[in-house]
């Protein structure tokens, strides 16, 4: 197994994982949307970083990481903002090794906490984050979200 930082030259295979993961959720992906995002953030690498990670060549699942500055923590935080890795590569160590480059690039940038969201529903997500030492913070916020996209 090989974690590489991703370029540009990994859009396609990048667009192909999260459409992957999408369709485990029943959601259809824009092709030429997470395209133009993947891009854009592999181009300012201010903004966080992609890895990816290839067995034996083949694009097998990958991280984004974003970061942000954060009153709360005063000061950097990295955000998992999507992890996937395929279902014929899971328990196979790929996500914790992805993980673990997320948490050497917070750690190397600063960053003073690391958040992911995941679902309540996913045990193994929930091991697997745990394992790494985030813990769950239930403080009975309620995240709230609207969508300024075209």
């Amino acid at each position: 197994m090989d974690i590489r930082g991703a370029t540009s030259g990994d859009v396609d295979a990048l667009v192909d994982l999260m459409e992957a993961f999408y369709a485990e959720s029943d959601m259809t992906l824009d092709r030429p949307w997470a395209a133009t995002s993947f891009a854009a953030l592999l181009s300012q690498p201010h903004l966080g970083s992609v890895w990816l990670a290839d067995v034996s060549g083949v694009p097998v699942g990958y991280v984004v990481l974003t970061v942000r500055h954060s009153m709360e923590f005063g000061g950097l935080a990295g955000s998992v903002d999507d992890l996937f890795v395929g279902p014929d590569h899971r328990r196979c160590g790929v996500g914790n090794a992805l993980l673990a480059r997320v948490m050497d690039a917070c750690a190397a940038q600063g960053c003073r906490a690391v958040q992911v969201e995941v679902g309540r529903d996913n045990g193994p997500a929930l091991a697997l984050y745990r394992k790494l030492g985030l813990d769950s913070v239930d403080d009975e916020r309620i995240i709230l979200c609207r969508e300024l996209r075209d």
